[in-house]
């Protein structure tokens, strides 16, 4: 099922022992990001292995993520008390202290439209505290992307910062107002 919505066609299936065999043709666009979906399908066990056949008809766009992103709001450090409130809106990518910038894609969101979120928030302190109100927050580990992870899961208005140290997704459109905009007269 996952092979047929990247374009793949089944040639070849036969068992061997307890084992399928089975031989695609597909795409190479279409396996960006398949390896890892592959060894979770079968827990590890299944192996992979592609071979270039041959140049062919373009057989369609291959479908997109569909979900959304999570933006971050403004430039600065991330840090624990903006990222814990970050990911209860999704899976994030970035950790705390990381530096972001405005438009820099910090998470995936579940749900189909981007979410703007401010990973750089601090927590306002006051005088009066309270017993057990300054336990240490405590974060998901964020998922560390793969070049190809990135390349997958990068959306028509995202870009891939490819640089020594990082690999940063951001949005073409860094400004939140001017992407605001842009929506709305589209």
């Amino acid at each position: 099922e996952k092979m047929g919505t990247r374009k793949a066609e089944l040639t070849e299936m036969h068992p061997q022992g307890s084992r399928m065999r089975l031989e695609f043709l597909i795409p190479a666009r279409g396996l960006f990001g398949y390896k890892s979906e592959f060894l979770t399908d079968t827990k590890g066990e299944g192996i992979m292995n592609h071979v270039f056949e041959g140049y062919e008809q373009y057989k369609g766009d291959i479908e997109r993520r569909n979900t959304g992103s999570l933006i971050s709001f403004e430039t600065g450090e991330a840090v624990t008390y903006g990222l814990y409130n970050a990911q209860e809106r999704g899976q994030l990518f970035i950790g705390a202290g990381t530096p972001v910038y405005e438009g820099m894609i910090v998470g995936a969101s579940p749900k189909t439209e981007d979410l703007v979120v401010n990973v750089c928030k601090r927590k306002h302190l006051t005088n009066t505290r309270a017993s057990g109100s300054d336990d240490a927050l405590r974060l998901v580990p964020p998922r560390v992307l793969s070049l190809e992870d990135c390349l997958e899961f990068l959306a028509d208005d995202e870009l891939l910062e490819v640089t020594p140290e990082s690999l940063r997704i951001r949005k073409r459109i860094l400004s939140n107002t001017t992407r605001a905009k842009m929506r709305n007269k589209a």
